[in-house]
């Protein structure tokens, strides 16, 4: 059974292992179904299902993911299930030294290098999506004076209201109430810098 929490990544190997990039899509891909087997996950990301299997059991070594029980009626295929309800690291857990400041920053790279390709995907599909989920869609640009108190306080509150969302749409969806529903990714940053 997945913890409710969000799991802080804090080792150097957890760290490696899902800061590989198929590995991080993997982890994604699986997060928004929430159970899936190899197969399925590879017809996602268009790979493999031997390469797929193979970097799921990566995740599984470090306790990203777990089998998902109950899953499958034949016992031949293994479902997973992410063993979280999400992934967190900082950077103050990796700048104790710098081989493992520069994994943290490489892995936070690729991260939003997929955020990037993301929305770029989203960019070129847009006019696929309907009237009303093309003006529910938003992207902004807010430049802030803070202090940095002020801007973990903004970090705590726009994450629990993150979280309040996030728990509602998976509790109605869980209910059956799938009408219209989609996945959604939103990103935020907040990070200082001088102009």
């Amino acid at each position: 059974m997945p913890s409710e929490e969000r799991r802080r990544i804090s080792d150097l190997d957890t760290l490696k292992a899902i800061g590989h990039p198929l590995r991080l899509k993997l982890y994604r891909a699986l997060h928004i179904k929430r159970t899936a087997t190899a197969s399925q996950l590879a017809d996602q990301v268009d790979e493999a299902v031997s390469l797929v299997s193979y970097h799921l059991r990566k995740l599984a070594d470090h306790g990203l993911i777990e089998p998902a029980e109950g899953q499958g009626t034949d016992g031949r295929e293994r479902w997973w299930q992410p063993s979280s309800r999400g992934l967190t690291y900082n950077d103050a857990d990796f700048d104790d030294a710098p081989d493992r400041a520069a994994v943290y920053a490489a892995a936070s790279r690729m991260s939003f290098d997929q955020h990037v390709e993301l929305y770029r995907a989203h960019q070129s599909a847009r006019h696929t999506w309907d009237a009303e989920w093309r003006s529910a869609s938003w992207s902004s640009e807010n430049l802030l004076r803070l202090t940095a108190a002020e801007l973990a306080a903004l970090s705590q509150e726009m994450g629990a209201l993150i979280d309040r969302y996030e728990e509602t749409g998976r509790a109605r969806d869980d209910a059956g109430d799938t009408e219209g529903r989609e996945s959604v990714a939103l990103h935020t940053y907040g990070f200082p810098f001088r102009p």
